[in-house]
């Protein structure tokens, strides 16, 4: 076991309930995986934590106290997780929801998904992933109704990105529900599923109403899962525009699980700002546009990124938003907050003035540390010009 001195910056970050772990915090550090105790420079200590190298942050604080993390540890983390989301578990309309994430649930660089009876686990670093067998062992006892379970590697150095875990061939793809509505998801081609589970509240909107009638524009539209929701919501017409050419098949597999005609629905590969440009050029109008943007994303012509370039998405929408019409903008930037995020908005706006008419974060079965703004890492603002 480590022992480390912390200094002052990250005693203030542990002790206001801070758990990922910054290299700033740490003076002269040789970085390996492993657990460490950690003490302020008097000799106090602070908190149980492991590190381990991740696309964010260094390692996790994972207790105050210092405790022993064994099978039984992780059985009462899954334990309270599961039973924290019961409105799902209860649910006939949805079968696929988050049951475990990271410190919102307890211990960081750890999600796991549920869907109909198979679960994904995500590991985020190389010290959690050497954890897996005692955390899978207590996912299965605490869930013994478990079916099958695959794996999702998101940090560097294995060959692969996805495996089953165990559980029979062949069920890996699947039709799940979501506020009523099919998804036909895939649970084992990649780091992807098919569907972005922490969109549920907002494509629940679209199906409750906020597309009845409407012209949807659905831009870095994935595979069409917000178009297939206004779709059941009763819009008239959607277009999905995506550069990934795989986009279209996933999108039309989702309308085809819920027998809708796609004569109505338009699937598009084609960078958006071009489209933007053809859109305009044939004077086209939308009733209702989201804009949905992967954080930062880069081809041949440009790069793009939530933080910087976002307003040039609202600005572009603009021109083709109908009177009257409403933009749903999304990101999972975790560095961009709420009010820059805003910002972004309004700069898109120009000389015009949004008008807010309702903003989402994540939704409760993606437990959140409430103590730490970038874990809660959804921003959905729906705006009318």
């Amino acid at each position: 076991m480590k022992k480390l001195t912390l200094n002052p910056e990250a005693k203030r970050a542990i002790c206001n309930g801070i758990c990922l772990l910054d290299r700033n915090h740490f003076s002269d550090l040789q970085l390996t995986d492993g657990w460490a105790h950690l003490y302020d420079k008097d000799g106090t200590f602070l908190a149980l934590a492991y590190f381990s190298k991740q696309h964010k942050g260094i390692g996790w604080v994972v207790s105050k106290q210092p405790i022993t993390i064994d099978q039984s540890f992780f059985e009462s983390l899954f334990l309270k997780a599961w039973e924290k989301r019961q409105i799902y578990h209860q649910s006939g309309h949805t079968t696929a929801y988050r049951i475990f994430n990271q410190d919102g649930d307890g211990f960081g660089g750890l999600t796991v998904d549920y869907y109909q009876g198979q679960l994904v686990f995500s590991w985020y670093n190389s010290f959690v992933y050497s954890l897996r067998d005692q955390i899978i062992t207590a996912a299965r006892a605490v869930l013994p109704d478990i079916v099958a379970a695959y794996e999702k590697i998101r940090f560097q150095g294995l060959a692969f990105e996805s495996r089953q875990i165990f559980g029979p061939a062949g069920i890996d793809r699947l039709v799940i529900k979501e506020n009523g509505v099919a998804f036909d998801v895939f649970l084992n081609d990649g780091l992807m599923t098919g569907i972005f589970l922490d969109q549920h509240e907002i494509r629940g909107l679209l199906v409750d109403g906020l597309a009845s009638g409407k012209s949807v524009l659905n831009m870095f539209s994935y595979t069409a899962a917000f178009s297939v929701a206004a779709a059941m919501g009763g819009a008239r017409a959607t277009t999905s525009v995506d550069l990934a050419k795989r986009s279209r098949d996933l999108s039309r597999a989702h309308f085809e699980a819920n027998q809708l005609d796609v004569s109505d629905h338009q699937f598009v590969v084609m960078d958006v700002f071009e489209y933007f440009k053809y859109a305009k050029r044939h004077q086209m109008r939308f009733d209702l546009i989201i804009l949905d943007p992967p954080s930062f994303a880069r081809n041949k012509k440009q790069t793009f990124s939530v933080a910087k370039d976002y307003h040039l998405l609202v600005s572009q929408s603009l021109d083709l938003l109908a009177e009257g019409g409403t933009i749903i903008a999304s990101t999972n930037a975790s560095n961009v907050t709420l009010e820059k995020f805003k910002q972004q908005i309004e700069k898109g706006f120009g000389k015009q003035k949004p008008v807010y008419f309702g903003t989402y974060r994540l939704p409760d079965d993606f437990q959140i540390n409430k103590k730490d703004e970038s874990s809660n890492y959804l921003k959905v603002v729906i705006i009318r010009a």
